[in-house]
């Protein structure tokens, strides 16, 4: 008999098949795993961490016309069909809604260890090797262009500016990616962030240095 957690690994990927490539079962999985990593040097409660980290972008708003209502919906009726625990249910719920980056001031002062947990690998997921390449696939997928001299990145914008902006792609590192080092919860994931900033701040570099001809 299949475990829960083997049981969600198949709904995502069925659900996620043919997703937009920076938001598909491989972006899920990787979230999986780092959670997991960053879970085992947290007190928390692995079955929340592990459940929460495999639906958090079940039902990703930026797919469906912003509506933040459908995840949640999705992962309630999956679980319940699960047999999973009312209060555990509640608390990957609270992570699914409380998660995203756009979301950050409207959530509670203290928050649970196992969104932190698996806040900080979403977040890293967005950084790096693997964050630049996110970043250029949804820029190609909203045929945003990768870069304008004459556009200056939007600092400091609301929930609707930032859900409603199409900037270009290199703004978006200023706008989020560069920010998220020092947004992260854990100490674990301040450590593995560090090394992907790094490596945005040199590509960065290096872009700009190929832009210009230099």
């Amino acid at each position: 008999m299949k475990s829960t957690i083997e049981n969600t690994v198949e709904f995502v990927k069925e659900k996620l098949e043919g997703a937009e490539a920076g938001h598909d079962w491989y972006h899920m999985e990787r979230v999986w795993k780092l959670s997991k990593k960053i879970a085992a040097t947290e007190d928390c409660s692995q079955e929340v961490v592990e459940l929460a980290a495999l639906l958090h972008d079940i039902a990703d708003p930026k797919f469906h016309n912003g509506d933040e209502t459908i995840a949640p919906k999705i992962a309630r009726e999956f679980l319940e069909g699960q047999k999973v625990q009312e209060d555990v249910i509640e608390k990957v719920l609270f992570i699914i809604k409380n998660i995203s980056f756009k979301n950050r001031g409207e959530v509670p002062a203290e928050l649970p260890v196992e969104l932190k947990i698996v806040q900080d690998a979403d977040r890293i997921d967005a950084i790096g090797a693997i964050g630049i390449g996110r970043t250029f696939n949804f820029g190609g997928f909203k045929n945003n262009l990768m870069y304008d001299p004459e556009v200056q990145p939007s600092l400091n914008m609301s929930k609707d500016e930032y859900k409603k902006s199409n900037g270009t792609t290199i703004n978006h590192f200023y706008e989020k990616l560069l920010l998220l080092k020092d947004l992260m919860n854990t100490r674990k994931g301040k450590e593995l962030a560090q090394e992907r900033h790094d490596y945005m701040l040199g590509f960065l570099d290096q872009f700009f240095k190929e832009w210009n001809v230099d």
